[in-house]
């Protein structure tokens, strides 16, 4: 009624009853033009309701007078003028609660945005605190930006702890542990960033190697060392907390309960509140143009990720990588007490890439006995994976590498003519199966076929020769030949990765074998504390310690991250599935590079699909499928069981984003392409 004798005594409606009444003989046409004007003029007036955060949460809502054609700047304006506070209110939004959406175009008018008198709008600001975990187990508070995607408001992040590439990270979902009694009155320490202005600069500015805001005072540089800076050995008591019995199981299932948060949706629609913990971790194993000269964070924390991962037994390992993994583990936290702990850049290993390029991700291995050749020293033999219930473990043939392409014969004297088949490199995965104590020297390549993969291994009698045709093979796999000036550079690589395996068994590492600084329960995974006791342990990880004792901190750092790459299980994520046409569940393997079948009652592999003979996916968002096409008329559809078919469209997406990264493009972050590949039917 209020709204209605508003409308009643206005002018403008005065005046158009008297047209009406005393004006009969005006013109149609304008008569029509005025009742126009007046219906614009006259548009109803109603209450919004709007409550405002900043002014606790037992104030109430404050009415503000609005029409439909009024856009959400024009509300602010009033909304602020009412509320009586001088502030700076340029960070403020309105959040409408029932839509879980931001109001945040301010040209929109209210009638576009479907707002009526029943919506409830929360006012309040953009940035708010957070508790960010990172990699390291540091836990920093700081503003994250809760009206924008995921996406970028880790860019935000990134950005103010000085991470390049932040599209290689996202938010993970804090894992609930059960809190012990003892437990309660342990709290853990927190760094508090909240005071960091924020800043848009795709670059930070710099100051002595560090983010300016990190040079202000001594504490906040003491911060900042500490985040480019790796943390002590966990005690033994904190891995057994942290150890999940079932996580060096063979199953899959229990490692497909990662909880990713939604990249293209904020912080707030997905029931992140202020002062929430998340986790900040990297989520493509697809790592781009690492230097240590400018990625002292960022190495820092993937080189703690991947110890974690260790010693947590989130990736599989042998015992003797363990060991070796424990060796690292106990050269870097030695070195860095009398080196700089943040990462620079060595000669030998000035640049991570061509450090890490001869380790290719490699899938989960067969077991040696089903694929054991016989060698020569002319070279290499080639065996098809033999099929089961075969009486014939391996077929000898004579092998020949030309330009990109190996070519195989029955004999050296049959060489000379038609091979019995030829296959190209290029495009093809090369992975390393070796155990030096066991002089097993055996080379995995991956084939693409139209049906998947096709799996071929080749044996080397010893180092000599496995450095040679790993290095031969590699170059093979990405377009180069022999001639490649990168050839004997590639072998040397090998080598050194190969004499890291030795078992030193001599008198040098027996009187290192008392070494009271070590404590080898905190440097290997707790399921080795009850097979091992602690005098059992220390000579082994000491023998190991011998072959990587002369590497600097950031050579050793290098070297840790290198053998981590190679494990089998390196960068695959796991969902549990349902195929079309099945009956079980099966489990989804995402890698960088390739699609994984895998049996998950055995954690077999059933079959092997690439990117790039992808032509296209999609996802029927009605009943919740993926359906993706491969080259050859190959056809795969599933529906997810543990997740949500979002999260495997956005990692299949940012997985093909990552390889459309070049150093041309390196400097710009395409962040509307990412959204397209990821986004799916909500893509910005």
């Amino acid at each position: 009624m209020a709204c209605q004798s508003k409308f009643e005594n206005s002018s403008h409606f005065r005046l158009a009853e008297a047209d009406k009444k005393e004006q009969p003989f005006l013109d149609r046409s304008n008569t029509d033009k005025i009742r126009k004007t007046t219906t614009c003029l006259v548009m109803a007036v109603w209450d919004l309701s709007v409550t405002v955060e900043d002014l606790g949460p037992d104030a109430l809502p404050i009415t503000v007078s609005v029409t439909s054609d009024l856009h959400v700047g024009g509300v602010i304006l009033k909304l602020v003028e009412k509320t009586q506070i001088k502030r700076d209110w340029s960070d403020h939004a309105f959040w409408w609660e029932q839509k879980q959406c931001w109001l945040l175009r301010t040209a929109w008018t209210l009638e576009k945005y479907e707002i009526h008198a029943d919506a409830k709008l929360l006012f309040m600001q953009q940035h708010k605190p957070l508790y960010v975990c990172l990699p390291s187990g540091v836990t920093l508070r700081l503003r994250a930006c809760f009206s924008s995607s995921v996406f970028k408001a880790v860019m935000g992040i990134c950005r103010m702890l000085n991470i390049r590439h932040p599209e290689e990270l996202s938010l993970l979902r804090p894992i609930e542990h059960k809190k012990k009694k003892k437990d309660k009155g342990s709290a853990e320490e927190v760094y508090d960033l909240t005071e960091v202005p924020l800043s848009s600069d795709s670059k930070p500015c710099l100051y002595n190697g560090m983010p300016a805001h990190f040079a202000d005072s001594p504490q906040m540089e003491s911060v900042y060392k500490m985040l480019s800076g790796i943390q002590p050995p966990p005690s033994p008591e904190t891995l057994a907390k942290l150890y999940r019995p079932w996580s060096g199981s063979h199953s899959l299932e229990p490692k497909t309960f990662k909880t990713w948060l939604d990249s293209s949706r904020c912080l707030l629609q997905q029931g992140i509140q202020e002062n929430d913990k998340v986790c900040l971790r990297f989520k493509y194993f697809a790592f781009y143009e690492i230097d240590p000269k400018y990625d002292a964070v960022r190495l820092t924390q993937l080189y703690e990720q991947a110890r974690w991962a260790i010693l947590l037994e989130d990736i599989d390992c042998t015992e003797e990588e363990m060991m070796l993994f424990g060796a690292l583990q106990y050269h870097i936290s030695k070195v860095s007490l009398s080196e700089p702990q943040t990462p620079v850049s060595s000669a030998a290993m000035d640049d991570l890439d061509s450090a890490l390029q001869f380790l290719e991700v490699k899938m989960e291995g067969e077991s040696s006995s089903a694929s054991e050749i016989l060698v020569r020293h002319t070279g290499p033999v080639l065996t098809f994976r033999p099929k089961k219930l075969t009486l014939n473990k391996y077929k000898q043939f004579w092998f020949k590498f030309q330009d990109t392409s190996i070519s195989y014969f029955k004999s050296k004297e049959e060489s000379i003519g038609e091979p019995i088949q030829q296959i190209n490199l290029k495009g093809c995965e090369v992975a390393p199966d070796v155990n030096v104590a066991a002089q097993k020297f055996l080379i995995r390549l991956l084939v693409p076929a139209p049906e998947g993969m096709n799996e071929i291994y080749l044996r080397c009698e010893n180092e000599q020769q496995y450095a040679q045709w790993m290095a031969a093979c590699r170059l093979g796999s990405k377009g180069k030949t022999l001639a490649d000036n990168s050839y004997q550079s590639e072998i040397q690589s090998i080598r050194s990765f190969l004499a890291m395996q030795k078992s030193s068994s001599n008198s040098q590492g027996n009187a290192h074998a008392n070494d009271e600084s070590i404590n080898a329960h905190s440097l290997v995974s707790p399921r080795y504390h009850k097979k091992y006791k602690t005098k059992q342990l220390t000579p082994r990880i000491l023998d190991a310690y011998q072959n990587v004792a002369q590497l600097s901190f950031t050579d050793a750092i290098l070297r840790y991250l290198q053998i981590w790459q190679a494990l089998p299980d390196f960068g695959i994520s796991y969902m549990v599935v349902r195929f079309k046409g099945s009956r079980k569940d099966e489990v989804l393997g995402i890698a960088p590079n390739r699609l994984i079948r895998i049996d998950l009652s055995v954690g077999d592999v059933v079959k092997t699909w690439r990117y790039n003979n992808m032509k296209q996916w999609n996802v029927n968002w009605d009943i919740r499928q993926v359906a993706i096409e491969f080259e050859g008329n190959i056809n795969i559809a599933f529906s997810c069981v543990t997740t949500d078919c979002k999260v495997v469209h956005e990692f299949i997406g940012g997985y093909i984003f990552m390889s459309t990264r070049s150093r041309e493009k390196s400097n710009t972050l395409n962040e509307e392409l990412f959204h397209k590949l990821t986004g799916g039917h909500e893509a910005l």
